[in-house]
């Protein structure tokens, strides 16, 4: 009984079924008024009856039954394209058409998702889509809904897969898996690459090489190319060993939104990927988040493990939409950090008052360290400063939004003529942005 029962629930008819239950019910209207047509309307109807009946048999009196399962990672991307497939096996002996639907996380606010496929008797079949999270945290899947039906398609079965499953969603580490990072080249998705020339050479001397076209001639040295009989010169490698601290400000002002993430999220996925270049460059690296209150420090190091245990901090960061502390995060900075380092600080001002009130901590910090404040261009603003308008309510507005990107530009002479480092950056171009700075600041021997 409770097999039925549950049969019941999972049977459906298709539009083909009302199409053809539809014309019989004319057909017979018709025949009321032609005697004629009865007999070849009623064989036209058992034999509807009979193929509804074939489908029904077809469908749920086979010992056999569709298996599927989804295959998706424990861990999503934020902001990346996340590759997620459902495996589905067809054991039957005829062909069948299938409607996926997968039970998305919340997050996504997908209502009319379903995949529809083609599936052979007794063949195995992937379907394949992407999600793109825009949010950290965990993202619950639940059960698969597949409908199937065979090719007389009058029945409709349904079978629930449970596939329920939480998997976390972490800043964007595909991308620090997909960049080919090299010395002194940048390249990052949504930026050109960009080499840096060396200013300078660190005094860490590596060994004398034959002179290459673009070498620099004043590294020649002279009584190795007298012994050889060719030119040779001295090579040196970077300096190593150096501290370079992510300090991301997670204050109410990195909450603003472009594209579907928020400033804060761009500043996680930014640091992901410093800290990987960092890293390779065998610099140690830590990171410090605060807003009204220090909440993560993690001291600058090299060690195996240093890059996960920063993915796991930045992880967990999220905006209190609080007014950030920078007094407390210059009394941090004495605190912990002894040695002179390269300071990256994710922040972001949007008025010339509001950076000025900050001013005195940023110059302190400055002293001690090497300070590089990373701010964001608010792209929407700079677009609709740089529309064409057609009446007066648009200039109105043109004039405001030229205002606010004007004063931007303003905070960033500011910062600059107190003798601090800053970059102005869209949110799409943070990532190539701070690590050519980093890569320019390493080359120029600043640190």
């Amino acid at each position: 009984m409770g097999s039925f029962i549950n049969h019941i629930k999972n049977f459906f008819v298709t539009d083909r079924f009302y199409l053809l239950a539809g014309a019989c019910v004319m057909g017979f209207l018709i025949a009321f008024f032609i005697p004629s047509l009865l007999i070849p309307v009623r064989i036209l109807f058992y034999m509807f009856v009979l193929l509804f009946f074939m489908d029904i048999i077809l469908l749920f009196f086979n010992k056999n039954e569709l298996q599927a399962h989804r295959i998706v990672s424990d861990r999503l991307s934020n902001a990346d394209e996340n590759p997620v497939s459902i495996a589905i096996l067809n054991p039957y002996p005829f062909d069948v058409e299938v409607k996926l639907i997968d039970e998305l996380p919340a997050q996504f606010q997908e209502r009319n998702f379903s995949i529809k496929a083609f599936i052979a008797a007794k063949e195995k079949k992937k379907l394949a889509y992407t999600l793109r999270p825009t949010e950290r945290g965990v993202y619950n899947f639940g059960d698969l809904n597949i409908y199937f039906n065979s090719l007389i398609g009058l029945a409709v079965r349904r079978f629930v897969i449970p596939a329920n499953k939480n998997v976390g969603v972490y800043p964007s580490f595909l991308q620090q898996k997909n960049q080919q990072l090299r010395s002194g080249i940048t390249n990052v998705q949504g930026s050109a690459n960009k080499r840096i020339r060396k200013i300078g050479q660190s005094m860490e001397f590596e060994q004398i090489k034959e002179y290459v076209g673009g070498d620099d001639i004043r590294t020649i040295n002279w009584k190795a190319t007298a012994r050889k009989g060719a030119l040779m010169t001295n090579h040196y490698i970077d300096e190593k060993s150096q501290q370079v601290y992510c300090v991301l400000d997670k204050g109410r002002l990195m909450k603003m939104p472009f594209e579907g993430l928020s400033l804060l999220d761009y500043a996680i996925n930014s640091i992901l990927l410093l800290q990987s270049v960092c890293l390779q460059k065998e610099d140690k690296v830590g990171l410090i988040s605060f807003s009204n209150t220090i909440d993560s420090i993690i001291p600058a190091e090299k060690k195996a493990g240093q890059s996960q245990l920063i993915m796991q901090a930045l992880y967990r960061e999220q905006t209190d939409f609080k007014e950030s502390d920078f007094e407390m995060l210059y009394l941090q900075l004495r605190r912990s950090v002894k040695q002179r380092s390269l300071i990256l600080l994710y922040s972001n001002f949007e008025t010339l008052s509001a950076c000025k009130r900050q001013m005195t901590y940023l110059k302190s910090m400055a002293k001690f360290h090497v300070l590089v404040v990373i701010l964001f261009k608010n792209t929407e603003l700079e677009a609709v400063a740089n529309a064409d308008v057609d009446n007066l309510h648009d200039i109105y507005v043109k004039t405001i939004a030229e205002k606010y990107s004007f004063e931007k530009r303003l905070i960033v002479k500011e910062l600059r003529n107190n003798g601090i480092l800053t970059i102005l950056s869209s949110p799409q171009e943070l990532s190539a942005n701070s690590i050519n700075k980093y890569l320019e600041i390493k080359a120029k021997q600043i640190v």
